[in-house]
């Protein structure tokens, strides 16, 4: 695909929405803000489509939208709607919209879904975040969230990825919590930030799974071990981690819950990347 390829004229998107912000934090992650459609309503956690029109096709001359699922990194009441994204050279969607710039449109299917929402967790005390790379985005809008602060008493963030640089938008959202406006009178010491690398060296090490299983993160931040009674679980990440993560959370004696059944552990399935 012709990475340089112009992204189409606004007046050929349907569902458009207008991007105002576009933050590059490493050569593969960047983040964006667009307009938030009137009618959209979604509870913190879910995703919604997105993309942009595809190149002509060569004997009928259409076009036809390339769409993914992306998580909505801002919580249910920002007027703007951001997602975080990774960069595929040679993605079908990521290798055109990584170019987008401010004023620029997108195709924005205002159909939110997903399980990554409270209301599929049973009630708790705390509640632990797992995510890998840009699995971060849903937890971006669920740690923005006033409920999530009025139902756990305690939130665990565990984010990884191979780089430190690549911990730069989960560190500076989770970092800035506590001096928002709106919620950081709630947030106050609720947080639990445990960041790691698994390539480039960095303060904390180490993959997810491996800190759980070896009960490094119950001792670094003086937790005892996951029990069903007091612990709930988020999952955001590739299709192994999650299930690496699964079967851990299951051996705490934690079960996998739903919007119809709610329980003590949520997984994203839509997410890739």
């Amino acid at each position: 695909m012709d990475q340089t390829s112009p992204l189409p004229k606004p007046a050929t998107l349907p569902d458009a929405q207008t991007v105002t912000s576009v933050q590059h934090w490493t050569d593969r992650l960047f983040s964006f803000r667009v307009t938030r459609p009137q009618s959209l309503r979604f509870r913190s956690g879910e995703f919604v489509m997105i993309g942009l029109m595809g190149d002509p096709d060569p004997k009928t001359g259409k076009q036809k939208p390339i769409l993914r699922a992306y998580s909505i990194a801002s919580p249910s009441w920002d007027e703007e709607l951001e997602f975080y994204s990774i960069k595929v050279p040679d993605g079908p969607l990521t290798s055109r919209l990584q170019h987008i710039e401010v004023g620029d449109q997108i195709i924005l299917r205002p159909k939110p879904v997903g399980t990554l929402v409270l209301d599929a967790l049973l009630p708790g005390k705390r509640l632990w975040m797992f995510a890998t790379g840009t699995g971060i985005a849903p937890f971006a809008s669920l740690l923005r969230d006033p409920d999530t602060y009025e139902r756990y008493d305690e939130v665990v963030v565990m984010h990884t990825c191979r780089e430190v640089g690549e911990l730069e938008y989960g560190r500076q959202l989770v970092e800035g919590l506590a001096e928002d406006p709106l919620i950081g009178e709630l947030v106050g010491d609720k947080v639990r930030y445990y960041p790691t690398t698994t390539r480039e060296q960095s303060p904390r090490m180490g993959r997810i799974t491996d800190n759980l299983t070896s009960g490094k993160v119950f001792a670094d931040l003086g937790l005892p071990p996951m029990d069903p009674e007091h612990d709930r679980g988020m999952v955001c990440g590739s299709l192994a981690f999650n299930k690496d993560i699964m079967a851990i959370l299951e051996g705490f004696g934690l079960r996998e819950g739903a919007n119809s059944e709610p329980a003590e552990f949520v997984v994203e399935k839509a997410f890739v990347g």
